[in-house]
């Protein structure tokens, strides 16, 4: 497959843009595979990737029941940021804050990764109190992070609400510069691209509808489009998690799936150039503008366990009451659409990256909110867990036994309530 570059642009243009290759095989699929990964969003693609790229397994199949681009991956709001404090989640983060730094160079493919940083908003003495721990623990670690009072953050965000009045008074900000946004269908195209070029077999439309088992070792699966064999079997499949670990025996895991809504208006000339967001004590909401000029939002989850990708009313006013109080200026501003993903929360808020108790079955999943900025580590690491039957350094502390040694990761401190994470 070809290189991306300024010169096949031009040849492209000057001769009707005709011989332009496929991004990536269609492929049918074999019998049998070393490598069986099921889901085809970020976290799947990109595992593929890594189990050719860092330990040569090419004999990989991505099986997808959709297309690709179709899930989760094309229903979020697209923010990159490695703000953790929590050990396991601090240095997991920045790792794969820093592969997306070099991730459209790496892939041959323009992810649109942009470092426009990221503002995490306090109101109260408390709430900063808190930001200055988070900004300690980040700097301990090596990780990029400012304090902004009032002022400061005033210079960079003119238009927030800083009256004295306001519901929510604004005190100041947490800024990490390297964070920012990316293109979340590019992300997938570019991963699936690149995978396909090193081999593995990319296989849409394709549902997984049950397990292979012969004598306790997992030895495939049974598709919409007839049994595959595989000597291990990754799954990658976000809120669908609890569906298709009950068919494989798993039994319960300590997941909920719930939807998370989000919200784009009309374009609109550039009005913001940063990630703004806010999150502790006065509800949750976030907010940055897109390429196309569309500023893109969300706040809350719905609250209550659902597979439904659609919205409701309490959670519209919910998110425009906070558009509202934060920047007054976007009340005249229109919602163009909407849309929800299904989240599998985690009971402790922190993903796990893992071999489980059914010999050749990986799991990834628990991914909350933070499932997108995860893409590139997620996927390198769960490829490392794969090749060698064992986590990397990277997640070591993000597996399932920490749910049997009390060794919780809970970042935002809700105690085991998926909802409130």
């Amino acid at each position: 497959m070809s290189r991306y570059s300024a010169w096949q642009i031009v040849k492209q243009g000057l001769t009707g843009n005709k011989s332009w290759e496929p991004a990536w095989r269609d492929a049918s699929p074999k019998s049998s595979y070393d490598v069986i990964i099921i889901g085809g969003g970020g976290h799947g693609l990109a595992t593929a990737y890594y189990l050719a790229k860092n330990h040569g397994i090419t004999n990989v199949a991505v099986i997808e029941k959709g297309w690709i681009g179709g899930g989760n991956a094309g229903r979020n709001t697209t923010i990159v940021r490695s703000n953790y404090f929590m050990e396991g989640n601090t240095e997991f983060y920045e790792h794969s804050l820093k592969l997306w730094e070099n991730l459209s160079q790496e892939l041959n493919y323009n992810v649109m990764f942009s470092q426009r940083g990221h503002l995490n908003l306090f109101f109260t003495p408390g709430q900063r109190d808190a930001m200055i721990r988070k900004y300690n623990i980040m700097r301990l670690n090596g990780i990029d992070g400012e304090l902004l009072d009032r002022d400061q953050l005033m210079s960079k965000v003119p238009h927030l609400n800083y009256s004295q009045e306001a519901r929510l008074p604004i005190l100041g900000a947490l800024y990490q510069g390297r964070a920012g946004t990316a293109r979340h269908d590019a992300v997938n195209w570019g991963y699936a691209r690149a995978a396909s070029n090193l081999g593995v077999d990319i296989i849409q439309n394709c549902e997984v509808t049950g397990f292979i088992s012969n004598g306790g070792q997992l030895v495939g699966v049974e598709t919409s489009r007839g049994e595959i064999r595989a000597e291990k079997v990754g799954m990658a499949v976000a809120g669908s998690t609890s569906l298709l670990a009950h068919k494989a025996g798993l039994g319960r895991l300590p997941i909920e799936s719930h939807k998370l809504q989000a919200f784009v208006s009309e374009p609109i000339k550039p009005f913001l150039d940063s990630v703004v967001v806010y999150g502790v004590g006065h509800g949750h909401f976030y907010i940055s503008q897109s390429d196309k000029g569309g500023m893109v939002f969300g706040g809350n989850l719905d609250g209550y366990n659902s597979y439904a990708q659609k919205g409701n009313l309490p959670l519209y006013t919910d998110v425009a009451s906070c558009a509202m109080n934060m920047m007054p200026a976007l009340g005249r501003v229109k919602l163009l659409r909407q849309w929800a993903g299904i989240m599998d929360m985690s009971m402790d808020g922190s993903p796990f990256i893992t071999k489980t108790d059914i010999n050749g079955l990986y799991l990834n999943a628990g991914w909350c909110y933070g499932g997108f900025k995860a893409t590139p580590a997620s996927g390198w690491c769960f490829a490392h867990t794969i090749a060698h039957d064992a986590p990397h350094d990277v997640n070591k502390l993000l597996t399932l036994d920490r749910y049997k040694t009390g060794h919780m990761l809970d970042e935002s401190g809700h105690g085991p309530y998926p909802k409130s994470h």
